[in-house]
């Protein structure tokens, strides 16, 4: 980077710091910063330093919130005898999207993995567990991810949840509204017929 001046330099090498940002993504926007107005540019350092001063986790479902409960969780009109249980803060995004769930949340922010050292104790289970004690809840919503480690973590929530006398559910993957049968592969396809409905 010496055909840079420094501080372009240090822009970018912060921008390659961030996900899925490669060198030269990382250029592009340190070269967009540079062309913005003086005015614009303090905008996004200070929304970059309050959000991260201001930013805290829910302390009942642990969303991402400046307010203490989050929205969601003071939010009377939700339904608090459901609770949907997710890895990470954008999918309560995602599910949110799609206006028909009116439950409550609660995010593990992870994943079991024996693979990457990530124990039940490294995510929010107990909390969970916890949440759970009163008779107020009557269904628990496994939303984690279809893959090895979400299926894993669903299984270790349910072994623990079925005892209580707690509902216990798993949302439904299979063949997304639009897919082809022909680009489905065989893992999709057997989760499309395990979890299939009857027609009325």
């Amino acid at each position: 980077m010496d055909y840079f001046a420094q501080p372009v330099a240090k822009l970018i090498e912060e921008f390659a710091k961030l996900p899925g940002i490669g060198k030269k993504t990382a250029q592009r926007l340190a070269f967009h910063v540079l062309n913005m107005n003086t005015s614009d540019a303090s905008m996004l350092a200070n929304s970059i330093v309050e959000a991260k001063k201001n930013i805290k986790y829910c302390s009942i479902c642990y969303n991402l919130t400046d307010i203490d409960p989050c929205r969601i969780c003071s939010n009377k009109r939700r339904d608090d005898s459901i609770i949907c249980v997710v890895e990470d803060p954008r999918d309560i995004v995602a599910m949110e999207r799609t206006k028909d769930y009116k439950g409550l949340y609660h995010v593990l922010h992870g994943s079991i993995s024996p693979m990457e050292g990530i124990g039940p104790d490294e995510i929010r289970i107990k909390e969970l567990l916890h949440r759970l004690k009163d008779d107020t809840v009557k269904e628990v919503i496994l939303a984690t991810n279809p893959n090895i480690e979400g299926e894993a973590t669903a299984m270790y929530i349910a072994k623990l949840v079925k005892p209580i006398g707690i509902k216990t559910t798993r949302i439904a993957h299979g063949i997304p509204v639009g897919g082809d049968l022909e680009y489905a592969d065989e893992v999709t396809l057997a989760k499309a017929l395990e979890g299939r409905t009857e027609v009325k």
